[in-house]
Protein backbone atom coordinates (compact mmCIF):
# COMPACT_ATOMS: atom_id res chain seq x y z
CA UNK A 1 0.00 0.00 0.00
CA UNK A 2 3.09 2.76 1.05
CA UNK A 3 4.56 1.69 -2.28
CA UNK A 4 1.31 2.74 -4.51
CA UNK A 5 1.00 5.65 -2.55
CA UNK A 6 4.75 6.95 -3.32
CA UNK A 7 4.08 5.75 -7.11
CA UNK A 8 1.20 7.82 -7.58
CA UNK A 9 3.41 10.75 -5.74
CA UNK A 10 6.03 10.38 -8.20
CA UNK A 11 2.89 10.78 -11.19
CA UNK A 12 2.39 13.78 -9.68
CA UNK A 13 5.96 15.39 -9.14
CA UNK A 14 6.61 14.15 -12.79
CA UNK A 15 3.56 15.83 -14.64
CA UNK A 16 4.19 19.63 -12.47
CA UNK A 17 7.32 19.14 -13.90
CA UNK A 18 6.89 18.22 -17.37
CA UNK A 19 4.70 21.95 -17.04
CA UNK A 20 7.53 23.81 -16.05
CA UNK A 21 9.88 22.43 -18.38
CA UNK A 22 7.45 23.29 -21.47
CA UNK A 23 6.37 26.84 -19.90
CA UNK A 24 10.38 28.21 -19.67
CA UNK A 25 11.69 26.55 -22.90
CA UNK A 26 13.56 28.98 -25.34
CA UNK A 27 11.36 30.77 -27.73
CA UNK A 28 13.14 28.05 -30.46
CA UNK A 29 12.12 25.11 -28.49
CA UNK A 30 8.92 26.75 -27.69
CA UNK A 31 7.68 26.91 -31.30
CA UNK A 32 6.38 23.39 -31.99
CA UNK A 33 4.49 23.50 -28.64
CA UNK A 34 2.42 26.55 -30.16
CA UNK A 35 2.37 25.69 -33.95
CA UNK A 36 1.20 22.27 -33.66
CA UNK A 37 -1.02 23.00 -31.13
CA UNK A 38 -5.19 22.29 -31.89
CA UNK A 39 -8.14 22.86 -30.11
CA UNK A 40 -12.02 21.85 -30.27
CA UNK A 41 -15.50 22.73 -28.91
CA UNK A 42 -18.06 20.05 -28.51
CA UNK A 43 -21.55 20.43 -27.28
CA UNK A 44 -24.39 17.69 -26.99
CA UNK A 45 -27.63 18.34 -25.93
CA UNK A 46 -29.06 14.99 -24.29
CA UNK A 47 -32.46 13.77 -23.61
CA UNK A 48 -32.51 10.33 -22.09
CA UNK A 49 -35.64 7.88 -21.00
CA UNK A 50 -35.46 4.85 -19.14
CA UNK A 51 -38.68 3.37 -18.73
CA UNK A 52 -38.48 0.27 -16.06
CA UNK A 53 -41.23 -2.39 -17.61
CA UNK A 54 -41.42 -4.57 -14.75
CA UNK A 55 -40.33 -5.18 -11.01
CA UNK A 56 -40.37 -3.31 -7.68
CA UNK A 57 -38.31 0.38 -7.36
CA UNK A 58 -38.30 3.69 -9.38
CA UNK A 59 -40.09 3.34 -12.47
CA UNK A 60 -38.24 5.58 -14.60
CA UNK A 61 -34.83 7.27 -15.05
CA UNK A 62 -35.79 10.53 -17.41
CA UNK A 63 -33.83 13.54 -17.51
CA UNK A 64 -32.61 16.93 -20.08
CA UNK A 65 -29.29 18.24 -19.63
CA UNK A 66 -26.61 20.31 -22.02
CA UNK A 67 -22.61 19.15 -21.87
CA UNK A 68 -20.37 21.33 -23.16
CA UNK A 69 -16.48 20.33 -23.90
CA UNK A 70 -13.03 22.45 -24.66
CA UNK A 71 -10.46 19.90 -25.26
CA UNK A 72 -7.00 22.20 -25.58
CA UNK A 73 -3.83 20.11 -27.06
CA UNK A 74 -0.24 21.89 -27.42
CA UNK A 75 1.91 20.43 -29.66
CA UNK A 76 6.00 19.69 -28.56
CA UNK A 77 8.81 21.97 -27.39
CA UNK A 78 11.43 21.29 -30.05
CA UNK A 79 15.01 19.37 -29.61
CA UNK A 80 15.11 15.90 -28.35
CA UNK A 81 13.03 16.00 -25.38
CA UNK A 82 9.68 17.85 -26.42
CA UNK A 83 6.86 18.65 -23.70
CA UNK A 84 3.37 19.77 -24.14
CA UNK A 85 0.50 20.32 -22.02
CA UNK A 86 -3.32 19.13 -22.69
CA UNK A 87 -6.94 20.46 -21.01
CA UNK A 88 -10.17 19.18 -20.67
CA UNK A 89 -12.93 21.48 -19.50
CA UNK A 90 -16.41 20.23 -19.24
CA UNK A 91 -19.33 21.65 -17.55
CA UNK A 92 -23.20 19.94 -17.56
CA UNK A 93 -25.97 21.95 -17.08
CA UNK A 94 -29.59 20.89 -15.78
CA UNK A 95 -32.50 21.23 -18.66
CA UNK A 96 -34.82 19.03 -16.67
CA UNK A 97 -35.21 16.62 -13.73
CA UNK A 98 -37.02 15.50 -11.08
CA UNK A 99 -36.12 13.81 -7.70
CA UNK A 100 -38.26 10.79 -8.73
CA UNK A 101 -36.55 10.38 -12.49
CA UNK A 102 -32.90 10.87 -11.36
CA UNK A 103 -30.16 8.47 -12.12
CA UNK A 104 -29.70 8.70 -15.75
CA UNK A 105 -26.18 9.15 -15.51
CA UNK A 106 -26.65 12.60 -17.12
CA UNK A 107 -26.46 14.99 -13.95
CA UNK A 108 -25.13 14.03 -10.16
CA UNK A 109 -26.99 13.35 -7.28
CA UNK A 110 -27.54 15.38 -4.69
CA UNK A 111 -28.29 13.70 -0.93
CA UNK A 112 -31.81 14.91 -1.32
CA UNK A 113 -32.35 13.34 -4.42
CA UNK A 114 -31.75 16.33 -6.53
CA UNK A 115 -29.99 16.44 -9.74
CA UNK A 116 -27.36 19.34 -9.46
CA UNK A 117 -27.85 22.55 -11.51
CA UNK A 118 -24.77 22.22 -13.14
CA UNK A 119 -21.12 20.50 -11.94
CA UNK A 120 -17.78 20.81 -14.19
CA UNK A 121 -14.49 19.44 -14.08
CA UNK A 122 -10.95 20.69 -16.01
CA UNK A 123 -8.31 17.67 -16.41
CA UNK A 124 -4.89 18.76 -17.06
CA UNK A 125 -2.41 16.32 -18.62
CA UNK A 126 1.40 16.79 -19.39
CA UNK A 127 3.08 15.01 -21.51
CA UNK A 128 6.54 13.90 -22.78
CA UNK A 129 8.24 12.99 -26.32
CA UNK A 130 11.11 11.31 -26.97
CA UNK A 131 11.77 9.97 -30.64
CA UNK A 132 8.76 8.08 -31.25
CA UNK A 133 7.62 7.50 -27.15
CA UNK A 134 5.24 9.49 -25.99
CA UNK A 135 4.47 9.90 -21.85
CA UNK A 136 1.45 11.07 -20.50
CA UNK A 137 1.06 11.89 -16.94
CA UNK A 138 -2.80 13.48 -15.83
CA UNK A 139 -6.18 13.15 -16.50
CA UNK A 140 -6.36 10.43 -19.41
CA UNK A 141 -9.17 8.73 -21.39
CA UNK A 142 -8.92 4.83 -22.55
CA UNK A 143 -10.83 2.92 -25.40
CA UNK A 144 -8.76 0.04 -24.80
CA UNK A 145 -9.30 -4.02 -24.83
CA UNK A 146 -8.60 -4.04 -20.88
CA UNK A 147 -10.49 -0.41 -19.79
CA UNK A 148 -12.96 1.31 -21.84
CA UNK A 149 -13.91 4.44 -20.44
CA UNK A 150 -17.59 5.27 -20.52
CA UNK A 151 -18.28 8.07 -22.77
CA UNK A 152 -22.39 7.44 -23.02
CA UNK A 153 -23.89 10.53 -21.47
CA UNK A 154 -22.83 14.68 -21.84
CA UNK A 155 -19.52 14.52 -20.63
CA UNK A 156 -17.03 11.03 -20.92
CA UNK A 157 -15.78 9.00 -18.15
CA UNK A 158 -11.69 10.24 -17.11
CA UNK A 159 -8.74 8.74 -14.91
CA UNK A 160 -5.77 9.83 -13.04
CA UNK A 161 -2.50 8.42 -13.99
CA UNK A 162 -0.06 8.02 -16.25
CA UNK A 163 0.96 6.06 -19.73
CA UNK A 164 3.96 5.70 -22.03
CA UNK A 165 3.29 4.74 -25.46
CA UNK A 166 6.20 3.45 -27.88
CA UNK A 167 6.04 3.07 -31.86
CA UNK A 168 10.19 2.51 -32.13
CA UNK A 169 9.72 -0.83 -33.52
CA UNK A 170 8.45 -0.59 -37.25
CA UNK A 171 4.72 -2.34 -37.29
CA UNK A 172 4.57 -2.75 -33.41
CA UNK A 173 3.18 -0.50 -30.66
CA UNK A 174 4.03 -1.06 -27.03
CA UNK A 175 1.77 0.03 -24.44
CA UNK A 176 1.98 0.81 -20.33
CA UNK A 177 0.30 2.46 -17.48
CA UNK A 178 -0.57 2.96 -14.03
CA UNK A 179 -3.99 4.53 -13.01
CA UNK A 180 -4.77 5.33 -9.51
CA UNK A 181 -8.57 7.14 -9.59
CA UNK A 182 -11.67 7.60 -12.08
CA UNK A 183 -14.24 10.83 -12.37
CA UNK A 184 -17.50 9.24 -13.75
CA UNK A 185 -19.01 10.77 -16.48
CA UNK A 186 -21.52 12.36 -14.00
CA UNK A 187 -19.43 13.28 -11.11
CA UNK A 188 -16.73 15.70 -10.25
CA UNK A 189 -15.21 13.39 -7.32
CA UNK A 190 -11.79 11.71 -8.37
CA UNK A 191 -12.67 8.55 -7.07
CA UNK A 192 -10.93 5.21 -6.27
CA UNK A 193 -11.31 2.63 -8.57
CA UNK A 194 -13.39 -0.44 -7.80
CA UNK A 195 -15.38 -3.54 -9.82
CA UNK A 196 -18.52 -3.63 -11.62
CA UNK A 197 -20.51 -5.83 -9.78
CA UNK A 198 -24.04 -6.03 -11.20
CA UNK A 199 -26.55 -8.63 -10.03
CA UNK A 200 -24.55 -9.12 -6.98
CA UNK A 201 -21.95 -11.45 -9.46
CA UNK A 202 -19.08 -11.06 -6.89
CA UNK A 203 -19.25 -11.16 -2.86
CA UNK A 204 -18.12 -7.71 -2.62
CA UNK A 205 -17.04 -4.08 -4.75
CA UNK A 206 -14.14 -3.29 -3.39
CA UNK A 207 -11.92 -0.03 -3.81
CA UNK A 208 -8.29 -1.06 -5.50
CA UNK A 209 -5.65 1.41 -5.32
CA UNK A 210 -4.08 0.98 -8.71
CA UNK A 211 -5.02 -0.68 -12.12
CA UNK A 212 -1.56 -1.40 -14.27
CA UNK A 213 -1.52 -2.40 -17.87
CA UNK A 214 0.65 -3.53 -20.66
CA UNK A 215 0.43 -4.78 -23.93
CA UNK A 216 1.47 -4.93 -27.58
CA UNK A 217 -0.25 -4.36 -30.72
CA UNK A 218 1.30 -6.22 -33.90
CA UNK A 219 0.41 -4.87 -37.38
CA UNK A 220 1.36 -8.19 -39.49
CA UNK A 221 0.15 -6.63 -42.14
CA UNK A 222 -2.36 -3.75 -43.71
CA UNK A 223 -5.14 -6.06 -43.42
CA UNK A 224 -4.57 -8.07 -40.01
CA UNK A 225 -3.38 -6.64 -36.72
CA UNK A 226 -2.47 -8.86 -33.50
CA UNK A 227 -3.00 -7.60 -29.70
CA UNK A 228 -2.00 -8.63 -26.39
CA UNK A 229 -2.75 -7.24 -23.55
CA UNK A 230 -2.39 -7.61 -19.49
CA UNK A 231 -4.13 -5.90 -16.86
CA UNK A 232 -4.65 -5.91 -12.83
CA UNK A 233 -6.86 -4.15 -10.75
CA UNK A 234 -4.82 -4.17 -7.74
CA UNK A 235 -5.75 -7.26 -5.00
CA UNK A 236 -9.24 -7.63 -6.89
CA UNK A 237 -8.62 -9.28 -10.57
CA UNK A 238 -6.01 -10.07 -13.05
CA UNK A 239 -7.24 -10.16 -16.63
CA UNK A 240 -5.24 -11.06 -20.28
CA UNK A 241 -6.27 -10.10 -23.82
CA UNK A 242 -5.54 -12.00 -27.30
CA UNK A 243 -7.37 -10.21 -30.24
CA UNK A 244 -7.10 -10.55 -33.77
CA UNK A 245 -8.35 -8.37 -36.29
CA UNK A 246 -8.49 -9.30 -40.55
CA UNK A 247 -9.98 -7.73 -43.61
CA UNK A 248 -10.21 -9.32 -46.44
CA UNK A 249 -11.77 -9.21 -50.14
CA UNK A 250 -14.69 -11.47 -50.66
CA UNK A 251 -16.58 -11.41 -53.93
CA UNK A 252 -17.24 -7.40 -54.66
CA UNK A 253 -17.40 -7.00 -50.62
CA UNK A 254 -15.29 -7.86 -47.77
CA UNK A 255 -15.18 -9.89 -45.00
CA UNK A 256 -13.90 -8.56 -41.48
CA UNK A 257 -12.93 -10.76 -38.64
CA UNK A 258 -12.64 -9.69 -34.88
CA UNK A 259 -12.04 -12.38 -32.33
CA UNK A 260 -11.45 -11.52 -28.94
CA UNK A 261 -10.15 -13.83 -25.77
CA UNK A 262 -10.27 -12.71 -22.51
CA UNK A 263 -9.04 -14.52 -19.34
CA UNK A 264 -9.21 -13.43 -15.99
CA UNK A 265 -8.59 -14.51 -12.16
CA UNK A 266 -8.31 -13.50 -8.83
CA UNK A 267 -5.59 -11.15 -7.57
CA UNK A 268 -3.14 -10.94 -4.16
CA UNK A 269 -5.45 -10.31 -1.58
CA UNK A 270 -8.60 -11.21 -3.93
CA UNK A 271 -10.61 -9.04 -1.82
CA UNK A 272 -13.74 -9.34 -4.02
CA UNK A 273 -13.56 -13.20 -3.74
CA UNK A 274 -12.86 -15.74 -6.44
CA UNK A 275 -13.25 -14.68 -9.80
CA UNK A 276 -12.32 -17.21 -12.24
CA UNK A 277 -13.33 -16.60 -16.09
CA UNK A 278 -12.65 -17.10 -19.80
CA UNK A 279 -14.67 -15.05 -22.47
CA UNK A 280 -14.83 -16.11 -26.40
CA UNK A 281 -15.74 -13.26 -28.61
CA UNK A 282 -15.88 -13.74 -32.36
CA UNK A 283 -17.03 -11.06 -35.34
CA UNK A 284 -17.31 -11.78 -38.83
CA UNK A 285 -18.83 -8.93 -40.69
CA UNK A 286 -19.54 -8.50 -44.36
CA UNK A 287 -19.33 -5.23 -46.08
CA UNK A 288 -21.04 -3.93 -49.68
CA UNK A 289 -21.43 -0.82 -51.18
CA UNK A 290 -22.75 0.88 -47.73
CA UNK A 291 -24.31 -2.27 -46.56
CA UNK A 292 -22.91 -4.21 -43.60
CA UNK A 293 -24.28 -7.59 -42.03
CA UNK A 294 -22.36 -8.95 -39.14
CA UNK A 295 -22.93 -12.05 -37.01
CA UNK A 296 -21.29 -12.86 -33.56
CA UNK A 297 -20.95 -15.05 -30.95
CA UNK A 298 -19.82 -15.20 -27.03
CA UNK A 299 -19.24 -17.80 -24.64
CA UNK A 300 -18.23 -17.09 -20.77
CA UNK A 301 -16.79 -20.39 -19.42
CA UNK A 302 -15.13 -20.67 -15.52
CA UNK A 303 -16.89 -20.01 -12.08
CA UNK A 304 -17.38 -16.54 -12.46
CA UNK A 305 -18.65 -13.60 -14.35
CA UNK A 306 -16.13 -12.03 -16.74
CA UNK A 307 -15.04 -8.67 -14.44
CA UNK A 308 -14.14 -5.29 -15.27
CA UNK A 309 -13.78 -1.74 -13.77
CA UNK A 310 -16.38 -0.11 -12.72
CA UNK A 311 -18.11 2.39 -14.62
CA UNK A 312 -16.57 2.01 -17.26
CA UNK A 313 -17.72 -0.23 -20.37
CA UNK A 314 -16.52 -3.74 -21.65
CA UNK A 315 -14.41 -4.72 -25.00
CA UNK A 316 -17.18 -7.59 -26.52
CA UNK A 317 -19.32 -6.69 -29.25
CA UNK A 318 -21.83 -7.67 -26.87
CA UNK A 319 -22.15 -4.72 -25.08
CA UNK A 320 -25.20 -2.94 -25.61
CA UNK A 321 -27.03 0.06 -24.22
CA UNK A 322 -28.84 -2.05 -21.06
CA UNK A 323 -26.93 -5.36 -20.95
CA UNK A 324 -23.47 -6.18 -20.58
CA UNK A 325 -24.12 -10.30 -20.87
CA UNK A 326 -21.32 -11.12 -19.38
CA UNK A 327 -22.83 -13.56 -16.30
CA UNK A 328 -21.55 -16.72 -15.96
CA UNK A 329 -21.62 -19.51 -18.00
CA UNK A 330 -23.81 -17.12 -20.27
CA UNK A 331 -23.90 -17.77 -23.88
CA UNK A 332 -25.17 -15.06 -26.66
CA UNK A 333 -25.22 -14.70 -30.36
CA UNK A 334 -25.73 -11.18 -32.25
CA UNK A 335 -26.91 -10.47 -35.11
CA UNK A 336 -26.38 -6.77 -36.37
CA UNK A 337 -26.94 -4.53 -39.91
CA UNK A 338 -25.70 -1.17 -40.77
CA UNK A 339 -26.22 0.91 -43.53
CA UNK A 340 -24.44 4.21 -45.32
CA UNK A 341 -26.70 6.18 -47.20
CA UNK A 342 -23.63 8.16 -48.40
CA UNK A 343 -23.34 5.06 -51.39
CA UNK A 344 -26.96 6.54 -52.29
CA UNK A 345 -26.44 10.08 -52.35
CA UNK A 346 -26.98 10.91 -49.03
CA UNK A 347 -23.92 11.37 -46.89
CA UNK A 348 -23.87 11.22 -43.10
CA UNK A 349 -27.01 9.78 -42.59
CA UNK A 350 -26.53 5.84 -41.55
CA UNK A 351 -28.94 3.56 -39.56
CA UNK A 352 -28.31 0.13 -37.33
CA UNK A 353 -29.94 -2.09 -35.63
CA UNK A 354 -28.99 -5.03 -33.66
CA UNK A 355 -30.43 -8.21 -31.93
CA UNK A 356 -28.24 -9.64 -29.14
CA UNK A 357 -29.96 -12.33 -26.95
CA UNK A 358 -28.09 -14.50 -24.02
CA UNK A 359 -28.95 -17.61 -22.18
CA UNK A 360 -27.83 -20.43 -19.73
CA UNK A 361 -26.81 -17.38 -17.38
CA UNK A 362 -25.66 -18.76 -14.44
CA UNK A 363 -26.94 -15.55 -12.21
CA UNK A 364 -26.95 -15.70 -8.20
CA UNK A 365 -29.96 -13.73 -8.12
CA UNK A 366 -31.86 -16.18 -9.67
CA UNK A 367 -32.53 -19.86 -9.82
CA UNK A 368 -32.53 -21.61 -12.61
CA UNK A 369 -31.31 -20.93 -16.32
CA UNK A 370 -30.96 -16.86 -16.83
CA UNK A 371 -31.83 -15.56 -19.87
CA UNK A 372 -32.16 -11.76 -21.59
CA UNK A 373 -31.97 -10.51 -24.68
CA UNK A 374 -31.87 -6.84 -26.03
CA UNK A 375 -32.99 -5.24 -29.69
CA UNK A 376 -31.10 -1.90 -30.49
CA UNK A 377 -32.13 0.59 -33.28
CA UNK A 378 -30.27 3.52 -34.13
CA UNK A 379 -30.44 6.36 -37.29
CA UNK A 380 -28.30 9.42 -37.17
CA UNK A 381 -26.97 12.41 -39.59
CA UNK A 382 -24.54 14.81 -39.94
CA UNK A 383 -24.32 17.95 -41.31
CA UNK A 384 -21.90 17.91 -44.10
CA UNK A 385 -21.37 21.30 -45.29
CA UNK A 386 -22.33 25.27 -44.46
CA UNK A 387 -23.10 27.04 -41.59
CA UNK A 388 -24.95 23.74 -39.61
CA UNK A 389 -21.39 21.93 -40.70
CA UNK A 390 -20.53 19.21 -37.89
CA UNK A 391 -24.11 19.41 -35.97
CA UNK A 392 -25.28 15.93 -35.64
CA UNK A 393 -28.72 14.71 -34.46
CA UNK A 394 -28.74 10.83 -33.76
CA UNK A 395 -31.86 8.67 -31.93
CA UNK A 396 -31.00 5.75 -29.74
CA UNK A 397 -33.45 3.33 -29.07
CA UNK A 398 -33.29 0.64 -26.73
CA UNK A 399 -35.55 -2.83 -25.71
CA UNK A 400 -34.30 -4.74 -23.09
CA UNK A 401 -36.31 -8.14 -21.15
CA UNK A 402 -34.47 -10.77 -19.05
CA UNK A 403 -35.82 -13.27 -16.48
CA UNK A 404 -33.34 -12.15 -13.87
CA UNK A 405 -33.52 -8.08 -13.93
CA UNK A 406 -36.30 -5.49 -14.55
CA UNK A 407 -36.66 -5.42 -18.19
CA UNK A 408 -36.58 -1.74 -19.97
CA UNK A 409 -37.56 0.58 -22.40
CA UNK A 410 -35.00 3.13 -23.71
CA UNK A 411 -35.01 5.83 -25.99
CA UNK A 412 -31.40 8.84 -25.98
CA UNK A 413 -31.99 11.57 -28.11
CA UNK A 414 -28.80 13.77 -28.75
CA UNK A 415 -28.08 16.80 -30.87
CA UNK A 416 -24.36 17.33 -30.63
CA UNK A 417 -21.97 19.69 -32.35
CA UNK A 418 -18.13 20.12 -32.83
CA UNK A 419 -16.35 23.42 -33.63
CA UNK A 420 -12.12 23.35 -34.48
CA UNK A 421 -10.83 26.13 -33.32
CA UNK A 422 -7.40 26.13 -34.31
Amino acid sequence: MNNNKKIAGSVVVSGYGLLAAAMYASPSQAAGFIDDAHGTFQTSNFYYSRDFRDGAGQSKREEWAQGFMLDLRSGYTQGTVGFGLDALGMLGARLDSSPDRTGSGLLPVHDDGRAAGEYSKLGLTAKVRVSKSELKVGTLQFKMPLLVGNTGRILPQTFKGGTIDSKELDHFTFTAGSINGATARDSTDNDALTLTNRNHRFVATPQADHFRFGGVDYAFSPTLNLTYQAAELEDIYTQHYLGLVQTLPLGPGKLKTDLRYFISDKSGAAHAGDIDNRSFNGILTYSLQGHALGVSYQNMTGRTAMPYVGGADVYTSHFALVGDFVERNERTWQLRYDFDFATVGLPGLTVMTRYIAGNDADVLTHNGNGSEWERNSEIGYSVQSGVLKNVGVRWRNSTYRSNFTRGVDENRLIISYSLPLF
